[in-house]
């Protein structure tokens, strides 16, 4: 039976989780843009082949069923946990199947490996979808808002303004959507969706025949941009160029050797690690007699290579789920005492696209 790390609050580490979802057989991981499969090659190759394959699946499902795609991102995370595409990957199904907390602390991870703040607009959905416009206020706030593309910036005022709605500011979250993007002149990709926001600020703040006007300009600027139901997808492949590929390569040969000082310390400390690695064996044997239960057995598809130790206690306390918290209860037997945040689901708002 696995001994799961208790200080990994991911889904993917639950003692009680499901084993991973089935994988399509046409499927092969080659379907995965040149800059994941680049990560991706820095794993062993029978984990890497297990992550480019479950991957592959979470982007096929999302759109249709977002909990499956959820947990094929959690079984890729299982092998490729380091690699920020993939926690990218549970991040954006988590946030697709309403595990809000979930979500928020796999960007905030994927924030800290990449350096890249591109899904703030996305963490702050998350917070209003666990009850806390006012923290979604904060970030659309931060410095960090500031470095976003004007994508992301439409994006993120689009957030705000949900969480001045949420708060039943509707005057002001008219306000929040009057940036610069909005120009009823010009149609950028963003345009309608901003454009349709506006109109939708303006119905709330009782100013029904402005928001007619830009209920119409959304749709010219769709038809101006090839937009709608005769929309051809854009498939766009993002080559590295020499110098990218490079500095990505060094990095990941620090992270492994990093890693293999990790793995191999003095020998002062590993009789301690025979030990207690005895005892967990001793324990697990034990537990498997009693439940009849059988092992995972070593090197199958959901045999666990590494967990993924967490460094970021904000992260844990803000985005644990639900159950989770009343589990923690029920074993401490003291409800009485603490006062937990409510994370039941939210009223429908606006998502956040990427």
């Amino acid at each position: 039976m696995r001994v799961p790390n208790a200080r990994d609050l991911r889904s993917a580490n639950r003692p009680d989780r499901e084993r991973s979802p089935q994988i399509d057989e046409d499927v092969t991981g080659k379907e995965l843009d040149r800059a994941t499969q680049h990560q991706i090659k820095t794993l062993e190759d029978n984990s890497a082949e297990w992550v480019a394959r479950h991957l592959v699946m979470a982007g096929r499902l999302l759109d249709e069923e977002p909990e499956l795609a959820f947990q094929h991102a959690l079984a890729a995370s299982r092998r490729g946990g380091r690699l920020a595409s993939v926690r990218e990957a549970v991040g954006l199904t988590a946030y697709a199947a309403g595990h809000y907390g979930e979500a928020l602390r796999e960007f905030r991870t994927y924030r800290r490996i990449s350096g890249s703040n591109m899904h703030l607009p996305v963490m702050a959905d998350c917070e209003r979808g666990l009850g806390r416009p006012d923290r979604a206020l904060d970030m659309a706030r931060s410095e960090e808002a500031k470095d976003l593309d004007a994508p992301g910036k439409v994006e993120l005022a689009i957030v705000a303004a949900g969480a001045r709605a949420d708060l039943e500011q509707f005057d002001a979250a008219v306000s929040e959507l009057e940036i610069p993007q909005l120009d009823i002149n010009r149609a950028f990709s963003y345009s309608p969706r901003l454009f349709r926001a506006y109109a939708n600020a303006l119905t709330a703040a009782g100013r029904a025949a402005e928001a007619t006007k830009w209920e119409r300009q959304a749709v010219v600027a769709e038809n101006a941009l090839g937009l709608g139901a005769e929309e051809e997808p854009d498939i766009i492949d993002l080559g590295w160029d020499e110098e990218e590929e490079a500095r990505e390569e060094e990095r990941q040969r620090r992270l492994r050797a990093e890693e293999a000082a990790d793995k191999h310390p003095g020998t002062e400390e590993r009789a301690p690690r025979a030990a207690n690695a005895a005892a967990a064996a001793e324990a697990s044997g034990a537990a498997e007699a009693e439940t009849g239960l059988n092992p995972v057995e070593e090197g199958s598809d959901d045999a666990e290579s590494d967990y993924f130790e967490s460094d970021d206690a904000e992260s844990d306390q803000d985005s644990v789920e639900a159950d989770e918290l009343d589990d923690a209860d029920a074993e401490s037997g003291s409800d009485a005492d603490q006062e937990l945040v409510d994370h039941s689901a939210p009223a429908q708002h606006e998502g956040v696209e990427d």
